[in-house]
């Protein structure tokens, strides 16, 4: 696939190069990341990245769209057709460019947004005052319930009657457990809200029918392309035919403008691959994996954040090992297993350090891992957490690891020949 490269710029195809391999090499267990097939990979980079266009199809600011179009209406009606929405607009560059879309679609500035707060599991544009948006409107925070770790709806809905935003979002980065959709609507009903649901990290997991989908509640759901969706880097934002047009305004010109077309092609694919046997197959094993995960790290004195997991993530406080999350994250890196540090409820460390880490399933699924490979994972896991520092022991789990996913090729074929 690089093979013009390889002669033009050897040393950055060397780059990729060690970067193919490191991945090869590596258990990747981060959350927000997959791995995207070879096709996805050819249609990234495909002749579509020579067309600039601007605006909808049959509208747009420049000439010669006409194939463009076509792939355009082909990626909305897949996309419609696989989560069972009204309307989808595929422009979007990322999960972040498509909330921003829809709130240049329906807020205006100084209006109240409830969102779930950064450290109990929810996103950095729902709110965070890191976040620029936090500028323009008033952001308010629900969290979740201190007994059982998970979203506090009596809170949430006395938040909303107290605050009334014009717009509720559900969704987020670092929480395991299904979302109640359902009542989260019908608070926002009642206060005269909008409800968006950003599932970014769930969208694979809804497409294939694994957990329940937020579309039949949602005024708006949003969403990036890749994480369990296992898709290129853009978004997509979907919604109810009432809120189409406002919709589309909100993408262009509110939020983006020109079109990255190559990537539009990539997710066209991805729609239609997300519909098949083999994805779903892949998606039941993410699921199974994590709880997999989650049990055996419980059985070996981890302390799994609200007890177990209903997707592809595991949180952990790992308070009860006394390490950090910085510690564990570093010594896990080494070792061949990628995690990534995350703020836990309450935690008392900071936001670089933390008292915890984020696991997630996704990428060893579609590798082929299953129950006996996770367990062996959180074993390594265990003796890491217990010696974090500990080279020989670290060498040991670094020998181990590298020999548990030589079995599970990331790329049989070879992308780059």
């Amino acid at each position: 696939m690089l093979r013009h490269t390889r002669m033009s710029d050897p040393e950055l195809y060397g780059i990729v190069a060690e970067e193919l391999d490191r991945q090869e090499k590596n258990i990747e267990m981060i959350a927000s990341e997959s791995t995207e097939s070879e096709e996805l990979l050819e249609l990234s980079g495909c002749v579509f990245a020579n067309k600039t266009t601007e605006g909808y199809p049959g509208a747009r600011f420049q000439a010669g769209s006409q194939v463009a179009d076509k792939m355009e209406r082909l990626g909305v009606e897949r996309a419609k057709a696989l989560y069972g929405a009204d309307h989808a607009n595929l422009q979007p560059y990322s999960g972040s460019t498509a909330n921003y879309s829809v709130y240049a679609a329906v807020l205006k500035p100084g209006d109240v947004v409830l969102g779930m707060r950064l450290d109990h599991g929810g996103h950095l544009t729902h709110g965070s005052p890191a976040n620029f948006m936090s500028k323009f409107y008033n952001f308010a925070s629900y969290g979740l319930s201190e007994k059982t770790e998970q979203i506090d709806y009596d809170e949430l809905e006395s938040l909303a009657r107290e605050r009334r935003p014009r717009l509720i979002i559900a969704g987020g980065s670092a929480y395991p457990r299904l979302i109640d959709y359902e009542r989260i609507s019908g608070i926002a009903r009642s206060v005269g809200a909008l409800f968006m649901v950003d599932m970014a990290h769930v969208a694979g997991l809804v497409a294939a029918k694994v957990i329940p989908s937020p579309v039949p509640h949602a005024d708006f759901v949003t969403s990036s392309t890749t994480k369990t969706l296992c898709g290129p880097r853009g978004g997509m934002v979907l919604c109810r035919a009432e809120h189409a047009k406002a919709l589309d305004r909100g993408v262009f010109p509110g939020a983006i403008s020109s079109i990255h077309l190559n990537i539009m092609a990539a997710k066209t694919w991805l729609f239609k691959h997300a519909a098949g046997a083999e994805f779903r197959e892949v998606m039941l094993r993410v699921v199974d994996n994590a709880r997999v995960l989650a049990d055996e790290l419980a059985r070996r004195g981890f302390r799994v954040i609200s007890g177990g997991t209903d997707n592809h993530i595991v949180l952990l406080d790992l308070r009860s090992k006394g390490i950090t999350g910085k510690l564990f994250q570093d010594a896990l890196e080494y070792v061949g297993i990628t995690i990534n540090k995350n703020m836990i409820p309450a935690d008392p460390e900071k936001p670089s350090v933390t008292s915890g880490v984020r696991i997630g399933t996704t990428s060893v699924s579609q590798r082929g891992l299953g129950a006996p490979e996770i367990g062996r994972i959180a074993a390594m896991m265990d003796r890491v957490a217990d010696a974090p520092e500990d080279r020989g022991v670290l060498d040991a789990c670094r020998s181990e690891a590298l020999e548990l996913i030589a079995a599970f090729p990331l790329y049989p074929k070879g992308p780059l020949d």
